[in-house]
């Protein structure tokens, strides 16, 4: 995992070198546009530290993961304003369709809501131009279901196979396309399952990917 660290570290040199060169000192939009790079590489290894310690606290069983009942209908709108800037950012647009009739539960608010957040930005991360995410919601006599769909670049059969593997990341092509650190997914997987629930993927290539999350209602 130390290139996951290491890119973003030679990121930010390469842009304080660059702003430390004269042309373009004197060229205010090339200064901004290098330190917002720096901004956002420092942003993006905050991300990395705090979700390795989420993972080892959760594999420790140190993270509070106290319930109390909660409406996910709530969590996911509550989620859906976390990236709304994001997706204005990339002229993209969410839509719910909520036909869930139940949607309370017991959980843990704070980890649920970071589980939605992580995949709402996988499916902007992995969209070409404008992200076009749907969100759905159903509810059986025994469980809670939503999906996130996206038509992004989807994945292939062996990659849905791993994507929920800590550190994993698709080694094909130019893997610095997508800034990622292949741990959002496994976080996901773990909350979903300290929840008693399941999660999948339904993807294929080219035609973008549907993630599903199961929790039992009682």
């Amino acid at each position: 995992m130390t290139h996951e660290f290491k890119t973003p570290i030679a990121t930010i040199n390469l842009a304080l070198d660059s702003i430390k060169n004269p042309k373009i000192l004197g060229d205010d939009s090339k200064v901004l546009r290098y330190v917002q790079m720096i901004r956002d590489e420092n942003k993006r290894m905050h991300s990395q530290v705090e979700n390795v310690l989420r993972i080892s606290r959760l594999e420790k069983n140190q993270i509070d993961l106290s319930k109390e009942t909660i409406d996910l209908h709530d969590i996911i709108e509550d989620a859906i304003t976390h990236v709304s800037l994001l997706i204005e950012d990339r002229k993209g647009k969410v839509s719910t369709h909520f036909k869930a009739i139940v949607s309370e539960l017991p959980g843990n608010q704070f980890h649920l809501t970071n589980v939605v957040v992580n995949m709402l930005e996988n499916a902007i991360k992995y969209s070409e131009g404008a992200p076009i995410i749907d969100v759905y919601t159903e509810s059986t006599s025994k469980f809670f279901v939503f999906k996130i769909k996206d038509s992004g670049i989807g994945m292939s059969k062996n990659v849905q196979k791993q994507v929920f593997t800590k550190f994993y990341r698709e080694q094909k092509g130019n893997i610095h396309d997508v800034k990622g650190h292949g741990l959002g997914l496994a976080y996901v997987k773990e909350i979903v399952e300290k929840h008693h629930g399941t999660v999948f993927v339904e993807s294929e290539k080219g035609k973008g990917s549907i993630f599903t999350v199961k929790l039992p209602l009682i």
